[in-house]
């Protein structure tokens, strides 16, 4: 079995009234959650809300952590997702106040010794191992559509108008649409992190990987990581969870 140590910080921020990210963190170490909300009022608290109880109340019913093949955890992960999307839909509609609420979400399975890794939207999960650091999941965004059509390059995304546009997220028809799950063989000594956008607003990517690798206590760094982002002047809530693999 694989064994994970944990932090996780989640901060309202200086400029936000209320905190619309929410997390989990599976008291045995099966899943690790991230969810960014959306919309007016109280909209996105409550969507992320929905999706951080809905999805593990799912995967807890249905997925068989210790034997399930790979594509079978995948599939049961998007169904997961799936029911939370139909669900926070739903209250949308039928509930005025929450009109036009949506939230990312994204997420760390541990199953049969492997990581699944994947989401909705542009929370974002990242792994360093050795001296590399890289983004395992790929934003929902208007930008990074455009990034991949080579429109625009890297640099102009940075700074792009539409960076903050979700063509995908929870709340609508394509938040149905699957998780890009990818399926990883975890090292002893790698280390992730899943993160609401409220901190790669404030750390470039740069700064992140240096974070996690400067920290041997995960609940250390992810404060660290939080405490930068505050830093670096980002104007929403922001959320991070740091894992670290155990060495052998």
């Amino acid at each position: 079995m694989v064994q994970i140590r944990c932090g996780a910080v989640s901060i309202t921020g200086n400029f936000r009234e209320n905190n619309e990210d929410a997390f989990v963190v599976h008291p045995e170490g099966r899943y690790f959650i991230v969810a960014d909300g959306m919309g007016g009022q109280s909209a996105g608290e409550k969507a992320s809300e929905l999706a951080t109880e809905l999805v593990p109340k799912k995967l807890d019913s249905s997925v068989d952590f210790a034997n399930d093949p790979p594509e079978e955890v995948i599939r049961k992960i998007d169904e997961a997702v799936d029911f939370a999307n139909v669900e926070i839909m739903a209250l949308s509609e039928i509930e005025p106040r929450y009109h036009n609420m949506g939230t990312t979400i994204t997420f760390l399975v541990v199953a049969g010794g492997r990581f699944f890794v994947g989401g909705v939207g542009d929370s974002r999960v990242y792994r360093l191992r050795g001296d590399k650091f890289e983004q395992l999941t790929t934003d929902h965004s208007l930008t990074q559509a455009l990034l991949d059509a080579k429109t625009i390059s890297p640099e102009e995304a940075a700074t792009h108008r539409y960076r903050n546009v979700l063509y995908k997220y929870l709340g609508t028809r394509e938040g149905s649409s699957g998780t890009d799950t990818k399926v990883i063989d975890p090292q002893p000594g790698d280390r992730y992190i899943l993160c609401s956008d409220g901190v790669t607003a404030g750390v470039d990517d740069d700064l992140l990987g240096t974070l996690l690798a400067e920290f041997d206590d995960p609940q250390e760094a992810a404060e660290a990581i939080v405490a930068a982002a505050e830093e670096g002047g980002s104007k929403d809530n922001i959320t991070c969870i740091v894992l670290h693999v155990a060495e052998e």
